[in-house]
């Protein structure tokens, strides 16, 4: 593991962390998710809701995208426990917190986050500065990608069996490869057991962002891109479906915003949808 004195998290980890925080203080009852724990884990100075990506009403969607996506994806996790899988993997997990805030659906399974070295190593560290204890079923698999290692073989070497039914999540990944490298990520997972599923959010054309939104859009490219981080890919829903097809899957469904928000936001005071540039590909193998 590296020297946790000089990990450090990725900014994207803890921007979600906070934006998840966020929602918990400033948006209405009922909350979509419930994430006091990432905000413990990014440990935040003071002002940090000064800080300008963290605008209570400049963020509205993107913290509504956030916390939606997790509520989703530990909705399906849930219900695929109770079917009788056992493993779940989280690619790109950042600080997601669903194994220290639901211990009571995680003990039931083999959990891996799989993510780069660094900031597996921050977070371990801040786990145990917190008082939570390393669980056997919780498997931390480092990759440095930029070295050109497989998450695929470190995962394997983690104690993951292929053979064996899971639930694979992505989010917030997919539009930093390029087409060629997201088909190859589906055709690994593609080979994993049949009834196995992946959640993968991926980024829409501005085309298919509401014309309201699609000015900020472009800012937020324009920084990934000036931070050495561009967005290298967009996709239509039918794109999306078409890869996964190629890739290998047997079913493949696409879930909308308008499904997002008829699941966990319908009816609320405060009107709080999230932002229409994500949507998500769900695929059974």
């Amino acid at each position: 593991m590296q020297d946790p004195k000089t990990a450090t998290p990725d900014s994207s980890a803890i921007r979600v962390a906070l934006w998840r925080a966020l929602h918990l203080e400033v948006d209405a009852e009922p909350h979509v998710l419930n994430d006091a724990i990432g905000m413990q884990l990014a440990a935040p100075d003071a002002n940090w809701r000064n800080r300008p990506d963290m605008h209570p009403d400049g963020t509205r969607g993107y913290r509504a995208s956030i916390v939606g996506r997790a509520r989703f994806i530990e909705d399906l996790v849930a219900a695929q426990a109770d079917a009788g899988v056992a493993q779940y993997v989280i690619l790109g997990a950042g600080l997601d917190t669903f194994a220290q805030r639901r211990p009571e659906i995680a003990s039931r399974l083999h959990v891996y986050e799989v993510d780069q070295p660094g900031t597996q190593a921050w977070k371990r560290q801040r786990l145990a500065e917190l008082g939570y204890r390393e669980q056997a079923w919780l498997r931390f698999v480092p990759v440095d990608f930029e070295a050109g290692e497989s998450w695929w073989t470190l995962l394997a070497n983690a104690g993951f069996d292929a053979k064996a039914r899971a639930v694979v999540a992505s989010t917030g990944v997919s539009m930093y490869l390029t087409r060629e490298a997201n088909l190859a990520t589906l055709r690994q997972i593609a080979q994993l057991a049949p009834g196995s599923m992946l959640a993968m959010t991926f980024t829409l054309p501005l085309d298919l962002v509401d014309a309201a939104e699609r000015a900020q859009h472009e800012v937020v490219y324009e920084r990934a891109r000036a931070a050495g981080t561009p967005f290298l890919s967009f996709f239509r829903p039918e794109e999306m479906l078409a890869l996964a097809q190629e890739a290998g899957f047997s079913k493949a469904e696409h879930v909308s915003t308008a499904d997002i928000v008829a699941r966990y936001f319908a009816g609320r005071s405060d009107g709080l949808r999230p932002s229409t540039g994500e949507s998500f590909l769900v695929a059974t193998v």
